[in-house]
């Protein structure tokens, strides 16, 4: 089924707009997306069903457009001759059933000179007269580019002296597909078979492979031409039929060229293999930096651990506190060093990612967040892996170990008194049943010395064996900080899926318009025999 064209130029005008506003494209390639030309012939008047065919005298400065216009009408409806040799407005000749009160804005009524006429076999045509595009007034090549969208057929008017005219050609090849072209070789009187031959030659080496030329005579000259021919083939032309495959034709070419335009702006996003690349890219970037970064954290952490040593009570109680230095600098493993590495990581991977053909752009914003992000992360991590150091120190092991010694410290020295104090007992009623001589000093001495060491031996142990936090700290740190490692790299994966992610929706809206662009019904083609097709660059 067959997209309006106007709404495939809306949906392109909004994808630009929103794919610029992501960075997915730059402004010109925006521009060049959202100036699509939507002018056409049938936009010029307000018309119900049928319209006319508009045709328009196109030539430089003196080679006779404005009498071959005058000549239609049968008088001077266009200025021409000595009083203004040089045409800088636009005449209009049309029946006087045609409505033009309301023409687009770019092109003013006020450059617009209007001729009416009466004739019935001549109101399916609007004739135009066009400006000399050659003229030295920038005024008149704005004028003719502007009214070009607007025309069905152009009647390119030369003069035997000025057929191999340089700024013609170029209009010529530039709108050369867009039009049906007839082409008048004027003032014939004072030409030459010559000068027809090799303007048909370079008619030919332009696209036309058999032009419809006339030569025609707009002088005093009594001197026979075929005017007569270019008005009846005219004519012919301006049938609801032709009419119709010149719309169908020009709106194809438009789809085309939006398509191809569509087309190359996708080529710009990169491909999805090419997306596909970027995790591993970022490994092999992110391993350099990280051990880069491993080593020069060695130093500072270990200041740092030494600090959080000294300082476990306030790190545990007062945190704020414990984060400054006694000279009141505030502690943190990422400094201006750890910052300046990290960024070159960044934009290392993006300058690589851009030598890939990826957008940078979208990549660039999505890691500028990590750039903030990434202090923040080791700050938190370090600070989090030291205070549960510093809460459970030393390993399992060591803890158990020290747990048992603590229950020794109090059992041992319990037990010892329970069994110093049985003794007691038992020897005090010993020697009341016997004549045995109740516990002497030496058994006094020796139990206190029994409850002694197995009072102190648990109390040294625990004080001998008690854990660094010195240590504890700085193996929590290390720990924090190759946690902190790993969650920056998680980042920056999951920024790079969402881009990929992204990419992949811009890519599926593109082709979304892409293929309506190719979902035009396809027409008839227009018969090769037929004279329309002689008009038409192929």
């Amino acid at each position: 089924m067959a997209y309006d064209y106007s709404s495939l130029v809306e949906k392109t005008k909004h994808w630009a707009k929103q794919a610029a506003a992501a960075g997915w494209i730059n402004a010109d390639a925006a521009q060049q997306l959202s100036d699509v030309d939507t002018r056409a012939p049938d936009t010029l008047f307000n018309h119900d069903g049928s319209r006319p065919l508009i045709v328009a005298f196109m030539g430089g400065t003196g080679v006779g457009k404005s009498s071959l216009l005058n000549r239609l009408a049968g008088k001077a409806i266009a200025r021409a001759g000595v009083e203004r040799p040089t045409s800088r407005e636009v005449t209009l000749y049309h029946h006087h059933s045609v409505s033009i009160k309301h023409l687009p804005e770019q092109l003013p009524l006020a450059q617009i000179k209007i001729a009416e006429h009466d004739n019935e076999s001549r109101k399916s045509v609007i004739w135009i007269d066009m400006p000399d595009f050659d003229s030295t007034e920038q005024s008149n090549k704005h004028q003719v580019l502007e009214w070009l969208p607007h025309i069905d057929v152009l009647i390119y008017v030369v003069s035997p002296e000025r057929y191999r005219d340089e700024k013609a050609w170029r209009l010529l090849l530039s709108e050369g597909g867009r039009h049906a072209w007839l082409f008048v070789l004027n003032q014939w009187d004072r030409g030459q078979t010559e000068q027809y031959e090799d303007f048909k030659k370079q008619l030919h080496k332009a696209g036309f492979a058999d032009p419809v030329i006339f030569k025609t005579v707009c002088g005093e000259s009594l001197q026979s031409d075929e005017f007569a021919a270019l008005e009846s083939t005219i004519s012919s032309l301006a049938t609801e039929h032709i009419v119709a495959q010149l719309e169908q034709r020009s709106s194809q070419l438009k789809r085309d060229e939006l398509k191809q335009n569509l087309q190359n702006a996708r080529q710009s996003l990169g491909s999805a293999s090419t997306f596909q690349r970027l995790p591993t890219l970022w490994q092999d970037q992110w391993q350099r930096t990280s051990y880069v970064l491993q080593q020069g954290f060695a130093w500072p952490i270990q200041q740092l651990a030494r600090h959080y040593a000294d300082h476990a009570a306030d790190l545990m109680g007062n945190p704020a506190t414990a984060k400054y230095s006694a000279t009141g600098v505030k502690l943190n493993l990422w400094d201006d060093w750890a910052e300046a590495r990290f960024s070159d990581a960044l934009d290392e991977f993006v300058i690589n990612a851009d030598q890939l053909g990826v957008p940078v752009n979208p990549l660039k914003t999505e890691l500028s967040a990590l750039r903030d992000k990434a202090p923040k992360i080791v700050q938190a991590q370090s600070e989090l892996a030291a205070r549960q150091a510093l809460a459970n120190p030393g390993n399992a092991l060591h803890r158990g170990f020290l747990k048992f010694m603590r229950l020794c410290e109090i059992i041992l020295p319990l037990a010892a008194i329970c069994w110093v104090g049985y003794q007691v007992f038992i020897g005090y009623y010993t020697s009341n049943m016997t004549e045995v001589e109740y516990l002497g000093v030496d058994f006094a001495i020796h139990s206190s010395l029994l409850i002694a060491i197995t009072w102190l031996t648990p109390f040294f142990i625990l004080k001998k064996l008690k854990p660094s936090l010195e240590k504890s700290a700085l193996r929590g740190l290390n720990k924090g900080l190759n946690s902190a490692i790993n969650m920056i790299d998680a980042e920056v994966q999951m920024t790079i899926e969402n881009i990929g992610k992204q990419h992949a929706e811009q890519i599926k809206q593109l082709d979304g318009i892409i293929e309506l662009c190719g979902a035009a019904e396809r027409q008839p083609s227009i018969d090769s025999n037929s004279p329309l097709a002689r008009m038409l660059i192929d």
